[in-house]
């Protein structure tokens, strides 16, 4: 059993105050991929995945478990297995479909300007859409956080439904601990107490 939560391809997670819970979760549906196949006038379709272990640790193990699965709906991954060296200037964002990861950012606003904005400089899907960057801008400045909420819910919607990526899953971050160190409400965005335990964690009395 491994330690993560489903992803529905957008990339805010459950922890995120803005976290579009009633968003339908996406489902393995190989009849329903076949159908949009058929209807763009392929029978099938043969793409290829870059993979190395330096997206991940586990990365090419991954991309060869979706390589099974997308075949059941006719759809033929050539996973190409890249070198470790040199992965994330040679070949992220270079090749046409990579495996790639993602730590978490503290805002929903963090993560959908530096990966998902038209102008984003780590924007790998290359994806563009006007809705999106419309609510993206307007969701800095609504003080409301009801009307934050649908518009980051809109915006999570839109990458599901129109976006470029794939998002099958959240890692957890698993860490163990002494008693002897003490520590508040662990931050969710990045390991270690979004790597601030420096600063947040303290020896506490035996």
């Amino acid at each position: 059993h491994g330690h993560g939560k489903l992803g529905n391809d957008h990339p805010i997670g459950s922890t995120n105050r803005f976290f579009a819970k009633n968003l339908p979760q996406r489902e393995f549906d190989p009849d329903k991929a076949r159908f949009h196949l058929k209807k763009a006038g392929l029978s099938d379709l043969k793409i290829s995945l870059s993979a190395a272990d330096a997206a991940f640790p586990g990365a090419v193990d991954a991309a060869a478990i979706y390589q099974q699965n997308a075949a059941k709906a006719d759809i033929r991954i050539d996973v190409i297995r890249e070198p470790n060296d040199g992965y994330w200037d040679t070949v992220w964002m270079k090749k046409s479909w990579s495996m790639s990861y993602w730590n978490g950012r503290p805002t929903a606003d963090w993560m959908f300007s530096q990966g998902y904005a038209a102008d984003a400089a780590y924007n790998e899907a290359h994806w563009r859409n006007a809705r999106f960057n419309e609510l993206l801008v307007s969701a800095r400045s609504e003080l409301d956080d009801a009307k934050r909420l649908a518009m980051y819910t809109e915006m999570q919607s839109i990458c599901r439904d129109d976006g470029g990526e794939v998002i099958p899953v959240f890692a957890n971050y698993v860490s163990a601990l002494s008693r002897k160190v003490g520590h508040k409400k662990l931050a969710s965005n990045w390991d270690l107490d979004g790597f601030r335990c420096a600063e947040r964690w303290w020896f506490a009395d035996a």
